[in-house]
C-alpha cells in the first residue's frame, strides 16, 4: 500500500483529550464523552471527526512499548477559537508533510496496517517520522466496526536526512 504524501496546512481543532497507553486504551470512553457534545461547537469547519495522537517522541513506534503513555484527542476542525465550550480545549495541528493511508475495514483490525506502516513502509521510504501529531480522519464512510468502514490515517513525516 502506497500512501499519498501531502503538505497539510495548519489546522485548528476543538475537542477533549486524555492520557492513555495501548494497554490502558481509553478511546471508547473519550469518544463517548465527546460525540454527544459536538453540536455545542458553533464554528465547525466540516463534518469530519479527528482522532489525534500526540506521542512523546518520534521513537514511540520504533521502540514500541504498549504501556507507554501518549495524549489522545477526539476533535473536530473549526474556523476559529472564539467560543470554546466548557470542558473542551483547542489544539493546533502544525503545517507539514503527512503520509496518508486510506483504510477500509473494521477499526479494531487496523493494527495490521500500523504494523506495515512502521515496520515496512516507513523504514523503506524516503521519509522518517516527524514530531507532529498522528491523525485518523473519519468522514461519512466511517462506520466503526463495520467491514465497509473507511477512514484515513495520517502519519507526520519529513524527508530523511542523508548522511
Amino acid at each position: 500500500m502506497t500512501p499519498q504524501i501531502e503538505k497539510l496546512k495548519s489546522t485548528k481543532l476543538i475537542g477533549i483529550r486524555t492520557s492513555m497507553s495501548f494497554t490502558d486504551n481509553k478511546t471508547v470512553e473519550l469518544w463517548k464523552a465527546f460525540a454527544p457534545r459536538i453540536k455545542e461547537i458553533a464554528s465547525a469547519a466540516n463534518p469530519l471527526l479527528y482522532s489525534v495522537e500526540i506521542y512523546p517522541t518520534t521513537e514511540f513506534y520504533t521502540k514500541f512499548d504498549p504501556a507507554k503513555t501518549f495524549e489522545k484527542w477526539a476533535a473536530i476542525e473549526v474556523h476559529d477559537f472564539d467560543n470554546i465550550p466548557k470542558g473542551m480545549e483547542k489544539l493546533i495541528i502544525p503545517e507539514g508533510l503527512y503520509a496518508i493511508f486510506h483504510y477500509k475495514g473494521m477499526a479494531s483490525n487496523a493494527e495490521e496496517l500500523f504494523r506495515y506502516i512502521y515496520s515496512k513502509w516507513l523504514p523503506n521510504s524516503e521519509y522518517e517520522m516527524d514530531n507532529r501529531p498522528f491523525l485518523a480522519v473519519m468522514g461519512e464512510k466511517y462506520k466503526g466496526e463495520d467491514p465497509e468502514s473507511e477512514e484515513n490515517f495520517l502519519v507526520a513525516v519529513r524527508k530523511k536526512v542523508q548522511p
